[in-house]
C-alpha cells in the first residue's frame, strides 16, 4: 500500500479517516492474497487466511489509531509543528487564524498576517514584507486570503516554489460549504465539484456492487433456498393469495421498480397508500411473525441481484408515499442519488416502522443524506452487523 499511500496521516486527518484508509488497504491486501493463495503451499494459505490475516488486521488497526493519537498529543505539546502566515486579512482569514490557534493538535503555529494595514492586530507588516529574505527563515506554510488578486497569487506561488514553502488558498464565501468538495482536472483546466459523493466514483460503485452480489448470493444459497418453501407453505395455509407481494417503489434516480416481499397481509386495495399500524387487521398471524423479525424483507435480495437495490442504502418507499413526502420535505429526492437498500443507517439507529409524525421521516431523511455523503465500505459493514443484531432483539416498533 506504499504506492497508494494509505498509510499517510495528515495533520487534518480524523480518526475516522485513518480507519477508512486502513480498511481500504486491508481490502486491497485481501484481494492480493486471494489472487496469490493458489501459489502458496497447501496448509500455508489456510493458516494465513484463518489466523495470520485476522490477527494482523486487529493489530494494525490498533497500531494505526494509536500512532494517530500519539501524533496529535505530540503536536499538542508544541512539538513537530509548522509555522504559518496568512497573506491578506478578512473575515475568513481571521476565522482560519482562530482555528489554528485553538486547535493545537493540528501542529500548525500561526505567526501572523501580512496585510495592507501593517499596524493591525496580529500584523507582521505589509504584504511586501513577505518577500523579504529574513521572512523566509521562520515560515513553512502560507495561506492566501480570497481577497488576494490573481496576479499576486502567481507571484506568491513562484516565490514559494523557489523557497520550498507550501501554499494554500482559502476558498471564498461561496465555497465555504458544509459539504465536502473535490476537484476534477480537464487537461490544464481545474474545476471544483461542489456536491460529489463517494459513490459517484466508479471504483466505489464497482466495489459496492461486488459486495452486494457476494452477500446476496450467500443469503440466497444459505437461507432463502430452504426458507422460501417453508414460508410459502405457511402463507398458503393461513390465507388465500400469492406467496410474494409485488409493490412499485421509487429507486435510483427516481426510477420505479418492482419490490419483492413475502406477503404479510390479506389482499386489500390500500396496500400502497395505508401504512401498517399496531394490531392492523390486514396483517395475518404468519405475516406478523415475519414482520417482527424482518423476514418479509428477505426476498428483496432478488432485487439486489437484479441491480434495483443494494444491501445497504436508504429504504425505498411506495410511489404514493414518495410523492407525499416529497411535498412535505425539502431535498427529499436527494436520497435517490444512490440505490435503495434492504437496510440502512436510519433503520439501525431506530427510525423504522410506522411514520405517524413528520419529524420521524425528517430524521430518516437526514440520516439517509448523511449516509450518502459519508459512504464507505466500513460503514456498510457496521450497518450490516448492527442489522443482524436487531433481528433477535425485541421489536415493539414493528407491526
Amino acid at each position: 500500500m506504499l504506492v497508494r499511500k494509505d498509510y499517510a496521516i495528515g495533520r487534518t486527518t480524523l480518526y475516522w479517516d485513518t480507519l477508512n484508509q486502513f480498511f481500504l488497504s486491508f481490502a486491497w491486501g485481501l484481494l492480493f492474497f486471494l489472487l496469490l493463495r493458489e501459489q502458496l503451499p497447501a496448509g500455508v494459505g489456510k493458516a494465513v487466511g484463518v489466523y495470520v490475516y485476522p490477527l494482523s488486521l486487529s493489530f494494525l488497526a490498533f497500531f494505526r489509531v494509536s500512532v494517530h493519537a500519539a501524533l496529535r498529543r505530540y503536536r499538542r505539546s508544541g512539538r513537530n509543528y509548522l509555522k504559518a502566515v496568512i497573506l491578506g486579512k478578512d473575515d475568513l482569514s481571521v476565522r482560519l487564524a482562530q482555528t489554528l490557534q485553538s486547535n493545537k493538535a493540528l501542529g500548525i503555529k500561526f505567526l501572523g498576517f501580512y496585510d495592507r494595514d501593517p499596524q493591525g492586530k496580529g500584523s507582521l507588516g505589509d504584504i511586501s514584507g513577505f518577500f523579504l529574505p529574513h521572512a523566509l527563515d521562520q515560515i513553512d506554510l502560507v495561506y492566501l486570503s480570497p481577497e488576494i488578486s490573481p496576479q499576486l497569487v502567481g507571484k506568491v506561488v513562484a516565490h514559494a516554489d523557489e523557497n520550498h514553502l507550501q501554499v494554500k488558498i482559502i476558498p471564498g464565501p461561496h465555497l465555504q460549504w458544509k459539504k465536502e468538495m473535490s476537484f476534477s482536472r480537464y487537461g490544464s483546466f481545474l474545476v471544483i465539484n461542489l456536491n460529489e459523493i463517494p459513490l459517484d466514483r466508479s471504483f466505489n460503485r464497482v466495489f459496492k456492487r461486488g459486495f452486494d452480489l457476494i452477500f446476496s448470493g450467500l443469503v440466497l444459497v444459505c437461507i432463502l433456498s430452504w426458507l422460501i418453501p417453508v414460508v410459502a407453505a405457511l402463507i398458503k395455509w393461513e390465507s388465500k393469495g400469492s406467496v410474494f407481494f409485488l409493490q412499485k417503489r421509487t429507486g435510483l434516480n427516481n426510477r420505479v421498480f418492482t419490490c419483492i416481499k413475502f406477503r404479510t397481509m390479506r389482499e386489500n386495495p390500500w396496500a400502497d397508500t395505508l401504512q401498517a399500524t399496531r394490531d392492523d387487521p390486514r396483517v395475518t398471524r404468519v405475516g406478523r411473525f415475519l414482520r417482527r423479525f424482518s423476514l418479509d424483507e428477505l426476498p428483496q435480495f432478488f432485487n439486489v441481484l437484479r441491480g434495483d437495490m443494494s444491501v445497504v442504502g436508504p429504504r425505498p418507499h411506495t410511489v404514493p408515499m414518495n410523492q407525499e413526502f416529497k411535498k412535505q420535505l425539502n431535498s427529499y429526492d436527494n436520497r435517490h442519488r444512490i440505490k435503495p437498500g434492504i437496510t440502512g443507517l436510519a433503520q439501525v439507529l431506530g427510525y423504522r416502522g410506522e411514520i405517524s409524525h413528520l419529524w420521524q421521516i425528517r430524521s430518516r431523511v437526514r440520516l439517509d443524506h448523511f449516509y450518502i455523503r459519508h459512504w464507505s465500505f466500513f460503514l456498510d459493514l457496521r450497518i450490516v452487523y448492527k442489522t443482524m443484531g436487531t433481528l433477535v432483539a425485541r421489536r415493539d416498533e414493528i407491526y
